[in-house]
């Protein structure tokens, strides 16, 4: 009988299947991810692991695991925090969940733009402190989403699904990707170079993969193009921005305001700079956090893994080079 650790307990409709599936099941029962020395303690001779982001998934973790180990499964569509070299050099497939999160991010992200520019978390802490005294005529003002430049990086599955949504506020859509989108025209989005996407745009949408080219994209030469009334979104990864670099943006007013969604590190501190500043929406990485969004991931993290186990292969796999190797 095949032997799985799953480092958090999944929604319920996932956690049924694989408690009614033939398996030598080990489930992590705490609401915080298992530390990493016992997350090597636990892996010692699994057939399968069913992994959070949370969860460092390293080569000494795979040696813990040991030869046997088939397949590794994460409940999320991000794998930075696994070694997909390490993974594919011992023959392991890496599961992921892409696709199934695009439209829930696509609608915080449009969210954040419209809460971080007309102040939304300020004026409600203002309120519930006693300070909406009268209707002032420029009281919690801020700017428009509608009619406005919107920059998107990266027009992958979810920067088209905020194109989409952009489309209903009569937005300019500038884009910025490795190479020109073949969805844009569609889209109504024009491709521009990345100094000219920073410099014209009102919102700046973060929406590429945390990848070594893509670390600290957003740095200090990079804010110091925007406008100082523009808005930059992050719903990708913490780590596509440098975050000292935007504590001084925000600070020094070079820029209007951020929403953000993803920070470095994760959980971010509560005493961190970052969230005491008025011109910061913050939010605790809740991207896809939609009842059928978490679901649908928990669904496919389990199709991935049974796939794995019974030597098939994965339906969404990250590194699919891994069966050239077969």
């Amino acid at each position: 009988m095949p032997r799985v650790f799953v480092t958090r307990r999944l929604p319920e409709p996932a956690m049924a299947r694989l408690e009614s599936a033939e398996l030598d099941l080990d489930v992590w029962p705490e609401p915080l991810p298992p530390p990493y020395p016992e997350l090597q303690r636990r892996v010692k001779g699994v057939h399968g692991l069913l992994t959070l982001i949370t969860d460092r998934i390293d080569a000494p973790l795979l040696d813990a695991a040991g030869p046997q180990l088939r397949v590794v499964s994460q409940m999320a569509v991000g794998v930075d925090n696994i070694d997909l070299a390490a993974c594919t050099a011992r023959g392991i497939p890496v599961g992921h969940t892409p696709g199934v999160l695009s439209d829930a991010v696509a609608d915080l992200t449009i969210g954040l733009m419209i809460a971080t520019a007309r102040r939304f978390f300020e004026a409600h802490a203002d309120m519930r402190a006693g300070r909406w005294t009268t209707w002032d005529p420029m009281g919690w003002t801020g700017p428009d989403l509608h009619g406005s430049t919107v920059g998107i990086i990266g027009l992958g599955r979810i920067g088209r699904a905020v194109a989409r949504r952009l489309q209903g506020f009569n937005v300019r859509i500038l884009y910025h990707n490795r190479h020109p989108s073949l969805h844009a025209d569609a889209l109504g989005a024009t491709y521009v170079p990345l100094d000219t996407l920073l410099a014209e745009s009102d919102f700046v949408s973060l929406h590429c993969p945390y990848t070594p080219e893509t670390h600290h994209l957003i740095n200090a030469r990079a804010l110091s193009l925007m406008k100082p009334t523009a808005i930059l979104i992050n719903t990708a990864r913490g780590g596509v921005v440098d975050q000292d670099a935007l504590l001084h943006a925000l600070r020094s007013g070079e820029i209007w305001a951020a929403g953000l969604d993803v920070f470095t590190p994760e959980p971010l501190p509560p005493d961190h700079p970052l969230l005491a500043l008025p011109n910061v929406v913050a939010l605790p990485h809740i991207g896809s956090a939609s009842i059928a969004t978490r679901i649908k991931m928990a669904q496919m993290a389990v199709d991935n893994l049974l796939a794995g186990l019974a030597g098939q292969r994965l339906p969404h796999c990250a590194n699919p080079e891994v069966y050239a190797r077969a």
